[in-house]
């Protein structure tokens, strides 16, 4: 299958992802299609990886939003990584220009810890 063009984008978190996946997934087995490879391998992976529902996902974005240096692609990054120290949220926001206070980095991981 070619793909001609892109009609639109959005960004979704990895549960958001996965909760898609499974539905196309339970479609084609509902109508005895075969999955290919690659499709196979989206759907392992997205299992693998996704580590909340996909409702927690989306409240973990909305509130890192809310935050004062939060960009959306960072808010996104960290809700589909789920960091569980301040170490992993430094290697987030490493590429940024600024730096984050220990109390910002303690406030982030609490957050993620609400919505795991």
């Amino acid at each position: 299958m070619k793909v001609k063009g892109i009609i639109s984008e959005e960004k979704v978190t990895l549960p958001e992802m996965r909760s898609v996946i499974l539905g196309v997934e339970a479609e084609r087995i509902a109508a005895e299609k075969e999955t290919s490879y690659e499709f196979r391998r989206s759907v392992e992976h997205a299992n693998q990886l996704a580590k909340t529902s996909p409702e927690k996902a989306e409240d973990l974005v909305a509130e890192l939003s809310k935050m004062e240096k939060m960009k959306p692609e960072i808010a996104y990054r960290i809700a589909n990584l789920m960091p569980k120290n301040r170490d992993e949220v430094r290697a987030i926001f490493a590429k940024e220009r600024f730096t984050l206070s220990p109390e910002e980095l303690d406030g982030i991981v609490e957050l993620v810890m609400t919505h795991f």
